[in-house]
C-alpha cells in the first residue's frame, strides 16, 4: 500500500511539485526519493491537520523541501524550533479574503510557516556572517495563495493546489494574464501626501518631483542651480527670480505664471496651514510679483543660502485658493500628471511628452516584490531589498541590477528627554558598542561607507576629517558602569523600527551586538504608519531612519534648533543646545559661503560630541530592471527621475494579472 493511502497516483505528484520547488530554491538533487532519516520526520509532524493522508502529504512536501534546502540533508539546530510540533501557529480562518478579494478556503498555515522559515534560513546561510534569528511574527506567517507562497490541501487528502508566485505557476482562478504596456514600478512603502507644501516621507517626496516643477534643483556638489526660473540679488535682502518657458503648462492645461509662485510660498507661510516648510521659509518678509514671469522675494535678513530654500513644487493659485485636495489629487507642471490613485497601493500616473502609462505599485513584502519582478507583473524596483536578494537578482539572466554610492544618511536616533537616553555617556557607550563596519561588510555586503555627519565629505559644507566612533566594547563597558550600569543593574532599552524584514534584521543585529556590553535592548516593529507616528510625536528612546534627498545645510535647523520641536521641525529627538543654536543661527547670517560653511563644519563636530543622533553611514543606492527597460538613470539621493527618460521596448512587457473570481 502506498504511504500516501493506497492511491500511487498522488506521490509522483507531489514529488512533481517538490521537484518544481527544488529548482527554484535549492541545490538540486540527483534523487527525489523521500527523505527517511528520522531527523526530517521529527521536525516535519503537521500538528494542525486532521486527517492522516494530508499530513503524510504535508510531511513529504516539507522533508523533500527541507532535503533540498540544506545540502548535506541536515537541518541546523537553530531551525528545527522552527519545524516543532510545539510550535502552533494561527491557522487561518475559514473563508479568509486573500488579496485579490477571493474567498478563500482554510489553509494550513503550519506548512507555509515552516516552509518560509527554511527558505529564510536558507538564504541567511548564503550570506556572509551569521544573523540572528528573527521571532515569528504574525506578518511573517500571514501567507496567501495570491501573494507569495501558498499551499492548499484538501481535507479529503487530495492535492487541489500547491502553487507560488516563485514556482512561475499561473494562479487559475485568481487571474488571467493580458498582456499591455504600461510601465509598473514596485515601491515598499505607499506615498502619504502628494501636496509638496506638506510631504515630509522619501516616497512622497519622490513622487512629487514627478509631478511638480521647482525654481531651483541642485548640482552634484548640492548647489542651487536654475530649474523654472533664473535669478538675481539686486541687494542682500531681495532675490528675484524670472521664470523661463521650459515647464510652465499644470496638468489641467493652464499656464504657471508668477501668481502660482506667490501663491505656494503664501500658504506655506500661513499659521493655519501648519506647513513643515513654513519655519525655514520664515525669513521671507514679502513676495512680490512683476508680470506674469517675474518673482521678488524680500528677507527680513540676509541669507546668501536662499535660493536653495526654494525647492519645492510650485502649485496653481486658482486651486489653492479653492482648496483643492492635492494631497490625493495632485495638479503640477511636472513631466507626469495624476491619473487615478484607486486604492492605497496603486498610483497611476501619465509621462506627458509620450504619454507613457507608469503604475506605481506598493509591495510591502520584499520576497514577494522580487518574484513579481521575476514574473514580469513589474519592470523596476530601486533599493529596499535584503542584499541577498540583490545577489539572487543578479544571478537572473533576465535582470539587471545596477548600482551607484549614495548619499542619503542613516542614523540611530535618540529622545534626550528620556531619563536614560538623554544621559551622554548611555548614548556614547551605544556608539562604542555598534560595530558599524562589520555590519556594512556582512549585513549590506559592502553596500555603503562609513558616515561621521549628515552631509558626505564631498558637499560643499562636508567634514573630510570627521571619524566616527571607533568599534571598542571594553570603553562600552567603561561609559556604562561610570552612568550606573552593570550586570546588576542592566541597561535596558526599547528600539523601535518599521516592519520591513530587512530592517527588523538590522535591529536584531544591533541588538546582539548591544547585548555584548550588558545593554538588554527589546525590539519592537510597527507598520510604517504607527512607526512614523511615535517617532514623530517622540514615543520612543531608540530608533533608526534615514535622511533622503537633504541638500543644503538648512536641514540643520530644521533638525537640530532647539524651536525645531515637531510640528515646527523635526527635532524629534527633542535636542536642546545653545550652542548648536548659536552656530545655526550664526551660520544663516554669514555671508561668505566659505565662512559659512566653515561655521556648518563646526556644528557637525559638535553634533558628533553630543550625539543627538549617531552618524550610521551612507547607504549605496541599487536597482533592478528586467531587460525590455532601457535608459533608467540612479540618483545618489535615490529619487525617481529616471523614469523621466525611461523605455520599456516595446513587447517587453510582462504579463498583468486581471483580478477575476473564483468560481
Amino acid at each position: 500500500m502506498s504511504r500516501l493511502g493506497g492511491n500511487h497516483q498522488r506521490r509522483p505528484v507531489a514529488w512533481r511539485f517538490a521537484a518544481r520547488w527544488a529548482l527554484l530554491t535549492g541545490p538540486r538533487e540527483k534523487s527525489l526519493a523521500p527523505p527517511t532519516s528520522t531527523r526530517f520526520r521529527a521536525i516535519t509532524r503537521s500538528s494542525d491537520v486532521s486527517n492522516s493522508r494530508p499530513r503524510l502529504v504535508t510531511s513529504l512536501i516539507v522533508r523533500q523541501t527541507l532535503r533540498m534546502l540544506f545540502r548535506d540533508g541536515r537541518v541546523p539546530m537553530e531551525a528545527r524550533p522552527l519545524f516543532a510540533e510545539s510550535h502552533r501557529p494561527k491557522v487561518y480562518p475559514r473563508k479568509s479574503k486573500c488579496s485579490c478579494g477571493t474567498r478563500q478556503r482554510p489553509l494550513f498555515s503550519s506548512l507555509t510557516v515552516r516552509l518560509s522559515h527554511a527558505i529564510r534560513l536558507r538564504m541567511a546561510a548564503m550570506a556572509c556572517s551569521p544573523v540572528p534569528r528573527q521571532p515569528m511574527t504574525k506578518s511573517s506567517a500571514s501567507l496567501t495563495i495570491c501573494s507569495g507562497i501558498g499551499f492548499f490541501i484538501s481535507t479529503t487528502g487530495k492535492v487541489l493546489l500547491l502553487s507560488a508566485v516563485v514556482l512561475g505557476i499561473p494562479l487559475a482562478g485568481c487571474g488571467d494574464h493580458v498582456p499591455d504596456e504600461v510601465l509598473r514600478m514596485g515601491l515598499a512603502t505607499a506615498p502619504r501626501n502628494l501636496d509638496p507644501r506638506f510631504a515630509t516621507d522619501a516616497t512622497s517626496e519622490r513622487i512629487n518631483r514627478l509631478l511638480y516643477r521647482r525654481l531651483v534643483e541642485f548640482d552634484t556638489a548640492s548647489r542651487p542651480v536654475p530649474a523654472l526660473a533664473t535669478w538675481e540679488q539686486p541687494a542682500p535682502t531681495r532675490y528675484r527670480f524670472t521664470l523661463g518657458e521650459h515647464g510652465r503648462v499644470f496638468s489641467d492645461g493652464s499656464r504657471l505664471d508668477a501668481e502660482d509662485v506667490k501663491a505656494t510660498y503664501v500658504s506655506i507661510l500661513d499659521p493655519a496651514g501648519a506647513s513643515p516648510h513654513r519655519a525655514l521659509l520664515s525669513i521671507i518678509r514679502d513676495i512680490r510679483t512683476d508680470g506674469p514671469d517675474r518673482v521678488e522675494f524680500r528677507l527680513s535678513a540676509p541669507d546668501p543660502l536662499f535660493p536653495g530654500y526654494l525647492g519645492i513644487g510650485i502649485l496653481p493659485a486658482a486651486l489653492i485658493q479653492d482648496g483643492h485636495g492635492f494631497q490625493r489629487a495632485p495638479v503640477g507642471s511636472g513631466p507626469f500628471r495624476f491619473l487615478d490613485w484607486p486604492e492605497t497601493g496603486r498610483l497611476r500616473l501619465e509621462r506627458r511628452h509620450d504619454r507613457r502609462r507608469l503604475e506605481l505599485l506598493v509591495v510591502k513584502d520584499p520576497n514577494v516584490r522580487v518574484m513579481k519582478l521575476l514574473r514580469g507583473e513589474i519592470h523596476l524596483l530601486q533599493n529596499d531589498l535584503a542584499p541577498e536578494l540583490w545577489d539572487y537578482l543578479r544571478g537572473r539572466p533576465e535582470v539587471q541590477v545596477r548600482e551607484i554610492g549614495g548619499a542619503n544618511f542613516s542614523y540611530l536616533g535618540f529622545n534626550l528627554q528620556d531619563p536614560v537616553t538623554g544621559l551622554l555617556p548611555v548614548r556614547r557607550a551605544i556608539a562604542h558598542a555598534i560595530d558599524r563596519q562589520a555590519i556594512l561588510r556582512f549585513l549590506f555586503r559592502d553596500g555603503g561607507r562609513l558616515a561621521a555627519a549628515m552631509f558626505p565629505p564631498e558637499h560643499w559644507a562636508g567634514t573630510a576629517g570627521l571619524a566616527g566612533y571607533a568599534h571598542d566594547p571594553v570603553r562600552a563597558e567603561a561609559l556604562l558602569a561610570a552612568a550606573g550600569f552593570g550586570p546588576e543593574r542592566p541597561l535596558r532599552l526599547v528600539y523601535k523600527t518599521s516592519s520591513d524584514p530587512f530592517r527588523v534584521r538590522l535591529a536584531t543585529v544591533i541588538q546582539a551586538q548591544l547585548a555584548r556590553v550588558g545593554i538588554r535592548v527589546e525590539v519592537r516593529s510597527y507598520d510604517w504608519g504607527t512607526f512614523y507616528g511615535d517617532i514623530k510625536a517622540g514615543r520612543f528612546q531608540l530608533y533608526s531612519l534615514s535622511w533622503v534627498g537633504i541638500r543644503t545645510p538648512d536641514i540643520f535647523r530644521y533638525v537640530f534648533h532647539s524651536a525645531s520641536v515637531p510640528p515646527q521641525g523635526a527635532n524629534r529627538g527633542r535636542y536642546r543646545s545653545l550652542r548648536a543654536d548659536r552656530i545655526i543661527e550664526t551660520a544663516r547670517a554669514e555671508q561668505d559661503l566659505e565662512r559659512q560653511a566653515a561655521r556648518y563644519r563646526e556644528l557637525q563636530a559638535l553634533l558628533l560630541e553630543e550625539l543627538p543622533y549617531i552618524p550610521l553611514w551612507y547607504q549605496d543606492q541599487i536597482c533592478a530592471y528586467r531587460n525590455g527597460i532601457e535608459g533608467y538613470r540612479l540618483a545618489p539621493d535615490g529619487n525617481y527621475d529616471g523614469l523621466v527618460e525611461v523605455e520599456l521596448r516595446s513587447g517587453a512587457a510582462g504579463p498583468r494579472t486581471v483580478h477575476r473570481r473564483m468560481r
